[in-house]
């Protein structure tokens, strides 16, 4: 029987520096999945370049504070705050004070980039798993 593995160690999972200030933690989409979901972490004192990419982004403000900025619009956004970005339209963020800005995002398709930027990493080391018969 094929079981699937549901939950999943971010202390274990894929870590890389995007830009200086801007850490990215890939929670899944490594093995196969259609959609990817990270952590993104700006650093307090940095920002996040105004860019785009053909994904789609939705996802959740985690933890801290930020000016998001979305295409033509611009809001001051905190912890549980959701946001949808569609995919090739602009968009950035600043850090509001000492704590770091986490967005819990999601990506439709997977980021290839991100792919590209880490090693493979096993997946007995991502997932946690109740049955050590699974690994």
């Amino acid at each position: 029987m094929v079981k699937t593995e549901y939950f999943i160690d971010p202390d274990k999972a894929p870590k890389f520096t995007q830009i200086e200030g801007l850490e990215t933690t890939i929670l899944t989409g490594l093995y196969g999945e259609s959609m990817m979901m990270v952590f993104n972490a700006t650093l307090p004192g940095h920002e996040v370049p105004i860019h785009s990419h053909p994904n789609e982004q939705v996802g959740v403000v985690y933890n801290g504070e930020a000016i998001l900025r979305i295409g033509e619009e611009e809001r001051h956004v905190k912890k549980g705050d959701l946001y949808c970005i569609p995919a090739d339209v602009p968009h950035g963020d600043t850090v509001i004070g000492d704590e770091s800005f986490v967005m819990l995002d999601i990506f439709y398709p997977v980021r290839e980039d991100f792919i590209a930027r880490v090693a493979r990493t096993p997946i007995e080391e991502v997932f946690s798993f109740e049955d050590e018969e699974i690994k």
